[in-house]
């Protein structure tokens, strides 16, 4: 039988410590983190080295290696504030460098360096083979339908169910799961000390419940960090990044649940499914454009995904995922109609004139690809405000991803007739 792990210690091993010190560090973010161990070998090491050191990492630059090295010892103390928070709320952290982080979303561009997980984590066995199911809020009678019966038999067959843990189709998805005594795990857009929605309270109790193993609540968020719009996009990688696959129930245009499939084909190399709908249903017009794209393989039953998965699931058992699967070459499986504007994009150098000062700040500087921490540093605007209008730029097809860097997206060039190029 499977002996759960020990309760969270409130004094996590001094590099994880470390670690959750320099995500206190203003300016630090997953890929410059990354960067850094690759450079120092240990978060450790990290802190201890001098600011001319620092400065000689990618993307560091002398001013922010002389905070990071001015500004150690406060860090550190936030890091132990915000572990003693995590432990009063029965929070583990999970460092990027432990077993148990979960090694498919190890694999992607930018992983969280540490996730704060309450409930249980089993990447090694119980949620090795994991499916993400997105879809939306505001869902219909049979979206919440397709959502159960796919969710349901995916847990009976032993698949993990991951979602978002937000009303309509994600919770519907989590709850079938636990219904057929099978794991889920949602993935939070705030911080755990929080809630959101509150109506959902009871749902992650159950999910986190030691006792019944039934899975996990995850963040990569501060313990106080408030559900704000912001957040969501980069809960979405995490939610792909954790999966095999990514299926996609009733989504309409401009869903976000766009977004977490287009991360999982184009960024993660992972498979994309999508459930059609009533063919006059805007709930369903962004699930349908998807399809019609090619971004998707069509499926009707649970049995579709699981045949679909199989290649997947054979390469992760023989540890040939990520060489089989890696993140593709940039492409273009969605169409304008399926995420953007009725528009093309403009010429590299024109910003076009709806958007707001700040996205025009974000363009601009995007006349040379830079990482997301690149552009905080160039820009100087908060993450959050960053990371929401890289969102909107993406949805608008301006932008572009190519694995942890963002670029503008170049023009599209003249249609030479009717029908799709």
């Amino acid at each position: 039988m499977h002996q759960p792990n020990p309760s969270p210690s409130p004094s996590p091993a001094d590099d994880t410590l470390d670690l959750l010190a320099l995500l206190c560090a203003p300016g630090l973010g997953p890929v410059l983190i990354s960067r850094l161990l690759q450079h120092f070998s240990s978060p450790t090491s990290v802190l201890k080295a001098e600011a001319a050191a620092l400065a000689a990492v990618k993307g560091i630059g002398p001013q922010r290696a002389a905070s990071i090295a001015r500004n150690r010892a406060a860090n550190l103390q936030a890091a132990k504030d915000e572990a003693r928070r995590a432990a009063d709320a029965g929070v583990t952290l999970l460092p990027i460098h432990s077993p148990l982080y979960p090694p498919l979303l190890a694999t992607i561009a930018d992983p969280p360096p540490i996730l704060y997980v309450r409930g249980e984590l089993r990447p090694l066995d119980a949620d090795r083979y994991p499916i993400a199911l997105v879809g939306s809020r505001a869902c219909s009678a049979y979206g919440r339908e397709q959502a159960e019966r796919f969710a349901g038999q995916l847990a009976s067959a032993g698949i993990t169910v991951i979602s978002g843990g937000a009303r309509g189709i994600d919770s519907a998805a989590h709850l079938a799961a636990m219904r057929c005594a099978g794991r889920t795990i949602a993935v939070l857009g705030c911080g755990l000390q929080h809630i959101y929605p509150r109506e959902n309270a009871e749902l992650f109790d159950q999910i986190a419940q030691p006792a019944a193993a039934r899975g996990a609540i995850v963040s990569e968020l501060p313990m106080a960090t408030a559900p704000t719009a912001e957040n969501f996009p980069a809960r979405n990688r995490i939610i792909s990044g954790l999966a095999l696959g990514t299926l996609v129930i009733e989504a309409g245009k401009g869903s976000g649940s766009l977004i977490t499939a287009r991360l999982a084909a184009e960024d993660h190399g992972r498979e994309v499914f999508a459930v059609p709908g009533r063919v006059d249903s805007a709930a369903s017009e962004g699930t349908h454009e998807l399809i019609k794209s090619g971004g998707a393989a069509l499926v009707t039953s649970p049995a579709d995904v699981i045949a679909g998965l199989e290649s997947a699931a054979r390469h992760l058992h023989a540890g040939s995922h990520a060489a089989r699967f890696g993140p593709p070459p940039p492409s273009d499986l969605f169409s304008a109609s399926t995420l953007s504007a009725d528009q093309h994009p403009p010429a590299p150098d024109s910003p076009p004139a709806h958007l707001t000062p700040t996205q025009v700040q974000i363009y601009a500087a995007l006349k040379d690809e830079g990482t997301f921490d690149d552009l905080v540093a160039h820009t100087g605007l908060p993450p959050g405000q960053l990371r929401s209008d890289l969102t909107l730029l993406e949805l608008q097809r301006l932008v572009i991803r190519r694995g942890s860097a963002y670029a503008r997206r170049p023009a599209s060039p003249p249609s030479s007739g009717s029908g799709r190029p």
